[in-house]
């Protein structure tokens, strides 16, 4: 029996509790407790736990301007487990996860996805072992009704515009270059 088998038994109710996540399995929550510890007292917020982790946006500014930076290195055997189970919540059916990851994946990229969802995966642990809740999922329709119904309906269904030609049309923007060029006669 593998060592971690062994010593998970005090922690079977937060690894119980983690598996209810998309895309966590019980190899997963156990990689998540053993690196992390029980014990969230260490980290104040779910910011310093990510941080820690390295599942943190980067953040690179430079004369005013936001660029994107590369995360830390922070811990590889938990952002290891966190970018699969950030994989495998891609891929789950009618989630929140999914929804995010969809989201994120279509606009920045998967590989951008995959660590976007592991940070809010991350962020999830650390409130349900320090508040002790269960897992609640916002559901895949989140993205979409978490505005004001009317401003969505606003915005999805406008009316369409008519296409209006110009009266004249306008002029080819070099015509006055080839009118001011001679013409060779022969």
């Amino acid at each position: 029996m593998p060592l971690v088998w062994r010593l998970s038994p005090p922690f079977q109710h937060i690894i119980e509790r983690l598996d209810t996540v998309p895309g966590v399995s019980v190899r997963t929550a156990q990689v998540i407790i053993a690196e992390t510890g029980a014990d969230m007292t260490r980290f104040p917020t779910a910011g310093h736990l990510a941080s820690w982790a390295g599942m943190c946006p980067g953040n690179h500014e430079s004369a005013g301007k936001h660029h994107s930076g590369a995360t830390r290195k922070g811990n590889s055997w938990l952002r290891g487990a966190l970018g699969e189970a950030a994989a495998s919540a891609g891929r789950s059916k009618d989630t929140y996860l999914q929804a995010r990851y969809r989201r994120i994946a279509s606009r920045r990229g998967t590989k951008r996805a995959v660590v976007a969802v592991g940070h809010s995966i991350l962020i999830a642990t650390w409130h349900m072992i320090t508040n002790n809740t269960d897992y609640h999922d916002l559901g895949a329709a989140y993205y979409l009704t978490r505005t004001d119904p009317v401003r969505h309906a606003q915005a999805t269904h406008r009316p369409a515009q008519p296409t209006r030609l110009p009266s004249h049309p306008r002029p080819h923007p070099l015509r006055f270059i080839f009118d001011s060029v001679p013409s060779r006669a022969a």
